[in-house]
């Protein structure tokens, strides 16, 4: 880099990006030094970085957030993309207004009334809901909420909410929702008829420590989380190259190996 990166980036003068450069050679002088023949100041060999601590998942979904078009390049902290893309995915119908809505009742605890299109009726039905969290289950938004016409908490999803009329005070906690506030952790490991050599792989892939990883998630979320993971189907009905980590502690979370549990309540 050099003092037209400087300049390019932040909008600063020729004589801030030159005082900027000497003041950070002042903090880290082993950090960069200066090239003749590219006319810019390059990586030292014992760069460490005193700013910004360095973080792979951090960086990755910046990219990620880019190739969604979710964040502008312009907007991100990456200085130079490299050449990348992802697997697309199908864009979901939130309206900005039903989104704004849900979240001004959160804010105020307040009830709200949606005309929510299930799949399970013919027509869409207008109801009141008391939502109190915003919830993803990899695909698709969700908003949780209270259901004042069953009496039950359950996932809405955003998309489903065609249009919302009135809102009023709620004395429903937040609190009460057991689901949502209780966590389980799952642990994987790697399939076990893999061979040695792979299951070392798959260990690397998840980050795993002696052959096994923790992930805390919600109860509420826990359905969602098993289909995500692929441990939604009894790991021998696939081949163990396809079905590569299997759950270990699915007897301590009564789940069977042939089935998920209970579905969550959603609406729909």
């Amino acid at each position: 880099m050099n003092r037209g990166d400087l300049i390019d980036a932040f909008g600063v003068s020729v004589n801030q990006a030159s005082t900027d450069l000497n003041r950070y050679l002042g903090m880290a002088q082993d950090n960069m030094v200066y090239d003749k023949s590219a006319r810019a100041y390059i990586r030292g060999s014992s760069f460490s970085p005193i700013f910004l601590k360095p973080d792979a998942s951090r960086y990755l979904s910046q990219l990620r957030s880019v190739a969604d078009g979710i964040l502008d390049a312009s907007d991100a902290w990456i200085g130079q993309f490299p050449s990348y893309d992802a697997a697309p995915t199908p864009a979901r119908g939130v309206d900005a207004k039903t989104l704004r809505t849900v979240i001004a009742a959160i804010r105020r605890k307040e009830a709200v009334e949606v005309k929510y299109q299930s799949l399970s009726q013919p027509e869409p039905r207008w109801r009141w809901i008391a939502p109190h969290a915003i919830g993803f289950d990899g695909f698709r938004w969700h908003t949780r909420a209270f259901c004042l016409t069953d009496k039950a908490f359950k996932d809405f999803l955003l998309s489903r909410i065609l249009e919302t009329r009135g809102s009023r005070s709620s004395d429903v906690a937040s609190e009460a929702d057991t689901e949502w506030n209780s966590e389980v952790t799952l642990e994987i490991g790697p399939h076990p008829d893999l061979s040695d050599t792979q299951q070392k792989v798959i260990s690397l892939d998840y980050g795993m420590r002696g052959g096994r990883a923790k992930i805390k998630v919600r109860k509420a979320l826990l359905y969602y989380a098993l289909r995500r993971l692929g441990l939604d189907t009894d790991p021998s009905a696939r081949k163990p190259q396809d079905q590569q980590i299997v759950l270990l502690n699915s007897a301590e979370l009564s789940i069977l190996p042939h089935a998920l549990p209970s579905s969550p309540r959603m609406e729909g």
